[in-house]
C-alpha cells in the first residue's frame, strides 16, 4: 500500500508521532503530510516500470492497467504507444484526453490516472532512522516526510540530517536542521526529496563526565549547553565532588589534547571530557 493511503490510517499517525523524534515533531510531519496529499499527487513525475492505471469517466471499455516502459511509454487503446515518461500525473491525464478529443474518439474525456507502483523514483534513508532503507517518492515529498515514513529519528540520532545529491555529474550536499525546522517553524526550509538522494541522519554529538559526579558516562550534547546542565545531566556532584575543581580535556583544530580549567557557565563542545574533583576538605 502506497505510504500516502497509509498516512489517513490513525494507527500509522498515531505511530508516527510516538516515534523517538518527539510527539511535537511528528504532529508537524503527520499534519504537514496530510495537507498536501491532493496537490502532489498531480505532481508526481511518471518514469519506467511504475504502474498505472487510467480510466476515462463514462468509457469503461478504454480502462487500462500498465506499466510504462523503459522508454518512458505506455500502450493505450486507440491511441497506440504515448509518450509519458517525465510528465507528472496531471500532464500525462492532460495529453491523453487532448489526444482522445482532438482525433474525435471521446468528447470532453474526463482521464483519471492512478499509480499502482511506484518504481521509477527512490531515495535512501540512512543513519540513526528506525527503518533505514529505500523508499518510493510516490508524491513530491520532503526529508521530513521521508524519516517519518523510515520510523523517526532514534534516541542517538543528531538534530541535523544531511542530504546528498548528483545533479549534472556534480554530487554536493545540504544540511537540515529537524529541530529548528519543526519546533521553531522554519518549515519554509524543509527540502524537496528527488530521485537519487542520499538522506543520511548522522550520530548526535556527545561528551563524557567523571570524576565525582553521580552517574558518570556519555551524553548527548545539546546546543548551548553549560557545565552546569552537563553535571545536572550527570546527576550532580557526590557529596565529595567539588564545582571548583571542574578540568575539561579538548580536542584543539590540529586533534592536540588540552586540559583547561572551566567554570559552571562554560559552553561545553562535542566530545568533551568534563572531570569533577574532590573537595579538598
Amino acid at each position: 500500500m502506497p505510504w500516502f493511503e497509509q498516512a489517513l490510517s490513525s494507527n500509522f499517525i498515531l505511530q508516527k508521532m510516538l516515534s523517538p523524534i518527539g510527539f511535537r515533531t511528528q504532529f508537524f510531519i503527520g499534519l504537514v503530510t496530510l495537507l498536501i496529499l491532493s496537490a502532489a499527487r498531480a505532481d508526481y513525475l511518471l518514469g519506467p516500470n511504475d504502474l498505472i492505471d487510467i480510466t476515462v469517466y463514462g468509457n469503461e471499455d478504454l480502462a487500462t492497467e500498465t506499466r510504462i516502459s523503459d522508454s518512458g511509454k505506455i500502450t493505450f487503446p486507440l491511441l497506440g504507444e504515448i509518450e509519458v515518461g517525465g510528465l507528472s500525473v496531471g500532464e500525462a491525464e492532460t495529453r491523453i484526453g487532448t489526444l482522445l478529443s482532438g482525433l474525435g474518439y471521446v468528447r470532453d474525456p474526463q482521464v483519471n490516472i492512478r499509480v499502482q507502483e511506484y518504481r521509477s523514483h527512490e531515495v535512501a534513508v540512512l543513519g540513526f532512522v528506525n527503518k533505514p532503507g529505500r523508499y518510493a517518492l510516490d508524491t513530491a515529498s520532503t526529508v521530513t516526510q521521508l524519516i517519518a515514513l523510515a520510523g523517526g529519528v532514534t534516541p542517538q540520532g543528531d538534530d541535523r540530517t544531511i542530504v546528498t545529491r548528483t545533479r549534472d555529474g556534480r554530487t554536493y550536499r545540504e544540511e537540515l536542521n529537524l529541530k529548528e525546522l519543526l519546533e521553531d517553524g522554519k518549515t519554509s526550509e524543509d527540502i524537496v526529496a528527488e530521485h537519487g538522494d542520499v538522506i543520511f541522519v548522522p550520530r548526535a554529538p556527545v561528551f563524557y563526565i567523571h570524576g565525582e559526579v553521580q552517574h558518570p558516562g556519555a551524553y548527548r550534547l545539546e546546543r548551548n549547553m553549560s557545565v552546569a546542565q552537563a553535571i545536572s545531566l550527570g546527576g550532580g556532584v557526590t557529596p565529595r565532588g567539588s564545582l571548583r575543581s571542574i578540568t575539561i580535556k579538548r580536542k584543539s583544530a590540529d586533534e592536540r589534547l588540552t586540559t583547561l580549567d572551566a567554570d559552571l557557565d562554560e559552553l561545553i563542545e562535542k566530545d568533551d571530557v568534563i572531570y569533577v574533583g574532590e573537595r579538598w576538605f
